[in-house]
């Protein structure tokens, strides 16, 4: 069984066997219930100078961009302050 959880993730199994995978390639992410992104490659840009004036100065600030290692497709991206953890996504269903 596959349920759509967003564009780029799924979740497959039943009961207490359900995971997170790509929608890309399948490729699991983590246990439902668990943070995925520990297990998605992450690129991390400034965002000084992006998008025009309103980031000028932002010399703190990053965009993160999480990727299925299997596919590399772009599954999630958050801005955070440079050296800060990432958001650390649970999904529940």
């Amino acid at each position: 069984m596959s349920d759509p959880f967003s564009g780029s993730i799924h979740v497959t199994g039943s009961g207490n066997d359900r995971e997170l995978g790509c929608r890309g390639c399948g490729r699991s992410l983590a246990k439902l219930g668990e943070p995925w992104k520990q297990n998605a490659t992450m690129k991390e840009v400034p965002m000084q100078g992006a998008g025009g004036g309103a980031y000028d100065s932002a010399e703190h600030v990053v965009l993160r961009q999480f990727y299925c290692p299997g596919c590399g497709a772009l599954l999630d991206s958050e801005t955070a302050m440079t050296g800060d953890p990432f958001l650390n996504d649970v999904i529940k269903v």
